[in-house]
């Protein structure tokens, strides 16, 4: 059935698990410290699979944000305009050390935004931690604090991301054949 949409799996499931537990490893000795408050920030829809597994993992105590962002639409590729679709509002910002969960990051707006936003709320500190990167697309000026994998400039869905609203729940990441985007895009 995903013969005519898979060019090729870029990052199986074995190797994600890989990605997963040595983020993990990352974020828990950067953040095993008494006066660390980690709270995640999941970045709806694309990153929750990455976001669940890598929670599983995590040996802090933690809490766990949802926002909603998009730059895209439909499309696929982004418009540049970030549009918060869902935001969250807590009165401890100053106490908290937000750690933003992402699928991909690409231009860097997304984050950048994020970024920005939840410092601007007075969060104690802000990092970003992305399952995969595509520095060739960036249009911002930015870098992942913790960087699963790097990846090239290939429309990819799979674990999390989409390729028109579907295909979230495969358990690995494929490249999607060009011609099935021109036909369906």
């Amino acid at each position: 059935m995903l013969d005519n949409i898979i060019e090729k799996v870029l990052v199986p499931e074995e190797e994600i698990a890989e990605i997963v537990a040595r983020l993990a490893d990352e974020i828990n000795a950067d953040y095993s410290s008494e006066d660390k408050n980690l709270v995640i920030v999941s970045v709806l829809k694309g990153a929750m699979p990455f976001t669940t597994d890598l929670m599983k993992q995590l040996n802090v105590p933690l809490e766990l944000e949802c926002v909603r962002v998009s730059s895209y639409g439909n499309s696929t590729e982004s418009s540049g305009k970030i549009c918060m679709k869902l935001d969250f509002d807590r009165p401890d910002f100053d106490k908290c050390d937000f750690l933003v969960v992402e699928d991909i990051v690409d231009s860097g707006n997304t984050l950048t935004f994020l970024v920005a936003h939840l410092t601007q709320k007075g969060a104690r500190s802000v990092k970003t931690v992305t399952l995969l990167d595509k520095p060739s697309r960036r249009k911002v000026e930015f870098d992942p604090d913790y960087c699963g994998k790097i990846i090239p400039d290939e429309f990819v869905f799979g674990y999390g991301l989409d390729l028109f609203e579907k295909y979230r729940d495969l358990p690995y990441v494929a490249v999607v054949r060009p011609e099935y985007v021109k036909e369906h895009g």
